[in-house]
């Protein structure tokens, strides 16, 4: 059993804190109890969604994809390797976010993609980058296996809206190069912007 403090992340389903695992900087995701729920559905749907992003977590790094080492997992927690670094969210209205670095996510999309694996909430908040520039993926608490064109550009669509037109053009032309259903997933997401819900644009680029 190991000792936990405070949270350094919290979301609607989980909690992630920092641990040392036999002397190795890990993270702990822990889903929370949900009291609304009625108690064997609580039970069944967090140890199913942990054995479900435990897995695609692992998949994600055999594809690839710098995302976090699966070290660990309990019925309701996964023991990850610690990824150090700057969340890309902060850095998207400076000058931090480079070409080269949008075309890398770009591409770790399409190999998600390529798997079939949507990841349900690909923001720049999700994407770490390291002290050296190198981007990581992680929270795969929303991803799914599936064939789904939609659920695949509904995750170009998420970054989209954060990114500027010209970060956008850098983010997609890395997708374009990995995804082998690229042409498919963008007309997809081109169809979706005409729908009233999910209308956006880009934000109006700077320089």
């Amino acid at each position: 059993m190991v000792s936990l403090g405070s949270p350094i992340a919290e979301g609607a389903e989980a909690k992630v804190y920092n641990v040392k695992l036999m002397g190795i900087d890990a993270v702990i995701k822990r889903r929370e109890s949900k009291p609304y729920r009625e108690r064997q559905l609580d039970l069944q749907l967090r140890s199913d969604r942990t054995k479900s992003e435990a897995r695609i977590t692992g998949m994600a790094s055999s594809l690839g994809v710098n995302a976090p080492s699966v070290l660990l997992v309990d019925t309701y927690d996964i023991y990850m390797s610690r990824v150090n670094g700057i969340g890309m969210g902060r850095l998207i209205g400076g000058s931090g976010v480079k070409a080269r670095l949008l075309e890398t996510v770009g591409i770790y999309l399409g190999l998600l993609h390529n798997a079939g694996i949507a990841h349900g909430d690909y923001t720049p908040a999700n994407i770490m980058v390291g002290p050296s520039g190198a981007p990581s993926v992680i929270d795969f608490g929303l991803s799914e296996i599936t064939h789904s064109t939609e659920s695949k550009a509904i995750d170009l669509l998420l970054m989209k809206r954060s990114l500027s037109a010209r970060q956008y053009a850098s983010f997609a032309a890395g997708y374009r190069r990995s995804c082998r259903e690229a042409a498919a997933v963008l007309a997809r997401l081109k169809e979706i912007e005409t729908r009233g819900r999910y209308k956006t644009r880009t934000l109006v680029a700077k320089g």
